[in-house]
């Protein structure tokens, strides 16, 4: 199997994290397994644990909440690099930035942090595997930043959807594919 670029993309609670898990869990080979996840509430800090524990002991994780291309490249290299997720990479960002958050300002720090992933991919012998949600299918957000957050995050999963040799959306648990490496998409 040869190095491969692949993006999993669907709404919350579509199955995107359990695909991508069992995409890359093929014993011997060995997974990076990035977290971009922070634990600001206990919420967040209950939905972390249980990603950890539905996550193989052997795997290698890496906590990287923000300037994600460049924790990858200085971590032992892999078979996988499994990035989970974009969504709270996206999410990080926004909540870097000072306030009131201009849109302009937002669009250049996530163009960073994706040029420096796919930098990161150029350089790396593993097959990727990115998890992103879909955030373009539902209600328009009720607050200016939740609609900035919705676009630069859209603009984003296009951007890597480009890059990507296979493009994966996540229905109901069911993966349906819409762009495959070789196709003409």
């Amino acid at each position: 199997m040869g190095k491969k670029l692949t993006l999993i993309l669907g709404g919350a609670r579509s199955g995107k994290s359990f695909y991508a898990q069992q995409m890359v869990d093929r014993p011997p080979d060995s997974v990076l397994y990035v977290a971009t996840a922070t634990a600001e509430d206990d919420e967040m800090a209950e939905r972390i644990a249980v990603h950890q524990a539905n996550r193989p002991s052997h795997w290698h994780t890496l906590e990287a909440p923000l300037k994600v291309g460049e924790a990858i490249q200085a971590a032992e290299p892999t078979r996988w690099v499994l990035l989970d997720c974009m969504t709270l990479l996206a999410t990080n960002v926004l909540l870097s930035l000072p306030e009131p958050v201009k849109e302009a300002d937002y669009q250049a720090a996530m163009d960073s942090e994706l040029a420096g992933l796919l930098e990161a991919y150029q350089n790396s012998p593993a097959e990727w595997v990115l998890v992103s949600n879909e955030v373009g299918l539902g209600l328009v957000p009720e607050y200016p930043l939740g609609r900035l957050f919705r676009d630069v995050l859209g603009r984003s999963n296009q951007r890597l959807a480009q890059a990507a040799d296979d493009v994966i959306f996540m229905v109901a648990g069911l993966p349906m594919r819409v762009k495959e490496a070789g196709s003409t998409n």
